[in-house]
């Protein structure tokens, strides 16, 4: 059995934000030890590196790992590509209706790293709270058998860090795929408001502003929901960016609506092609995690952009050994910014986000979500 010492041992540090606490050295031992790997047992990921002049034996001296060759995310869209150890391990996919589907395998001990890494970032915001039940509002699609969409996993295992005191889909599976339930999240929210526990609201973004304009536009009195809710959103509003609204006023209907404070409310960028989570601190700001590095290419010529300057986003992390994923550009486009210019005291460098480039969008689990707001 394959062992990744060096890989492992970064996925494990326990300080997601804290570059100094990253031991000398460990990050770039991490890349070379995954990318030996892939070279040396996923097919023609060898050939994929020899074509862009990089040699195995050289991988230890490698410092900057913007210099590797990246595949872009939406190659997996048309591929599925495994080293050994993904040949029997989960698979995840992007897209819950229609269109192209990545497909990602997940390996116990990518999967586990991932998850850890999730787990201390909640960690760091005080979302664990093993000793206070909620109540929770999925803006995802309801499992039907197998849960395989990758959102949907993530939603499952987001509701670990606080014990499930029931459970309301906005995506409810009606026999035929799934439809928009609308009345029924009006309802839930109402329900919980009554019933006192605190609240944690996962999921898309589109619908829960579709819920607060359809609540104002039918004169829904503002709910107050409990002490310690969360609303933490991930996917975007993809086929829905025509009428997508800036966070400040998401958040702030948020609070105006339901009472949970605006720095309760919070994004979350990632991929089932990068399972790295990067979550806004309070400022609202995407920290990068000292498991990742995060460069921004010129889409031109795909050379690594200054801070301050728009180009594709670019994801670095070694935690992956079933797919050849450890190096990824994103379709997004992105600006890179110092972590001392944030404020919010986090240390780590930030990115913000301009949407998706390109003219054609490319599909994801939230745009295919996003065509059932228009059959609700």
């Amino acid at each position: 059995m394959t062992r990744f010492p060096h890989s492992d041992a970064l996925c494990a540090l326990p300080q997601p934000y804290c570059p100094d606490s990253v031991p000398g050295g460990l990050f770039d031992l991490a890349m070379a030890e995954i990318t030996r790997f892939h070279a040396a047992h996923t097919p023609g990921y060898d050939q994929w590196l020899r074509a862009h002049s990089i040699e195995v034996d050289a991988l230890d001296t490698v410092h900057d790992w913007s210099q590797l060759p990246a595949i872009f995310a939406n190659f997996f869209k048309q591929h599925l590509l495994l080293s050994p150890t993904g040949a029997d391990a989960l698979e995840l996919t992007s897209s819950g209706t229609s269109g192209q589907k990545s497909r990602m395998r997940y390996d116990s001990r990518s999967l586990a790293a991932a998850q850890y890494m999730v787990e201390r970032i909640f960690a760091q915001y005080g979302w664990i709270t093993p000793h206070t039940p909620c109540n929770y509002l999925l803006l995802s699609y309801e499992p039907e058998q197998r849960i395989t969409l990758g959102t949907s996993f993530t939603d499952q295992f987001l509701c670990r860090f606080a014990p499930v005191n029931r459970t309301v889909y906005a995506l409810r599976a009606n026999g035929d795929g799934h439809q928009f339930d609308l009345f029924g999240v009006i309802a839930a929210l109402q329900a919980f408001a009554a019933e006192g526990l605190p609240v944690r609201i996962f999921g898309f973004p589109a619908f829960l502003w579709e819920t607060l304009q359809r609540m104002r536009a039918t004169g829904v009195a503002d709910l107050q929901l409990p002490a310690g809710s969360l609303a933490f959103f991930g996917g975007g509003w993809k086929t829905r960016a025509a009428e997508e609204v800036p966070k400040q006023q998401l958040y702030a209907r948020i609070e105006q609506q339901l009472g949970i404070n605006a720095q309760d409310c919070r994004d979350g960028y990632g991929a089932v092609e990068h399972a790295v989570p990067y979550i806004e601190c309070a400022h609202h700001r995407f920290h990068v995690p000292v498991y990742a590095k995060v460069y921004v290419r010129n889409p031109q010529d795909f050379s690594v952009v200054p801070y301050g300057q728009r180009g594709l986003l670019s994801l670095v992390s070694p935690y992956i050994s079933s797919s050849p994923a450890h190096a990824v550009v994103m379709s997004d486009l992105a600006t890179l910014h110092p972590g001392s210019s944030c404020g919010c005291g986090l240390l780590s460098d930030w990115f913000e986000l301009h949407g998706r480039a390109g003219t054609t969008a490319a599909r994801s689990c939230a745009m295919a979500a996003s065509e059932l707001l228009g059959r609700h």
